[in-house]
């Protein structure tokens, strides 16, 4: 009998006295409760957003070149038309306050070039027409001259820097 005493007892405590303790006791620790379930809402939702961000941030850097490859493959299949050349926004008609200097031009080796082959003869098919970007993804599959006549033409005409440093990325190895 004495084994039973001691059950007994508890369960009264815990099916009585427990719920009435929490009862009397509930109008003072139910602020303290809201206030820690909403301190743990925020946190919740700070931490999230940061992965959200970092994750966006990652993807873009990850999938940005795959993107522009992908870009240029689709044009070149004729699924997606080619963009249009974009031009500038038209500025403000007023004269701003202050006034934009541009960086002087970059000296460039007055030593004679060699000739550049025409943009009819180069392995990239309507190459004039095409922006960087969508160049720079069909470098990888030229043979070496083929890079070479690229480099030479790039020079020549337009000079961007973005198609020069892959194609020296490229014939470095």
């Amino acid at each position: 009998m004495t084994d039973r005493k001691p059950s007994v007892d508890a369960a009264i405590d815990l099916l009585v006295y427990a719920p009435l303790g929490f009862a009397l006791e509930a109008r003072g620790l139910l602020p303290k409760f809201v206030e820690r379930g909403r301190n743990q809402v925020t946190m919740a939702r700070m931490v999230g957003q940061f992965a959200v961000q970092q994750g966006q941030v990652e993807a873009a850097r990850r999938l940005g070149p795959l993107q522009e490859q992908v870009e240029a493959v689709l044009v070149d299949l004729g699924v997606v038309p080619r963009p249009a050349p974009t031009r500038p926004e038209p500025g403000p008609t007023t004269e701003p306050a202050v006034r934009v200097v541009p960086d002087p031009e970059p000296e460039v080796d007055s030593a004679p070039t060699e000739p550049s082959v025409p943009a009819d003869d180069l392995a990239i098919p309507d190459y004039d027409s095409l922006a960087a970007s969508q160049v720079v993804p069909r470098l990888r599959g030229l043979d070496p001259e083929e890079l070479e006549q690229v480099r030479r033409y790039e020079l020549a005409h337009r000079g961007r820097k973005t198609i020069l440093n892959r194609v020296a990325q490229l014939q470095d190895g």
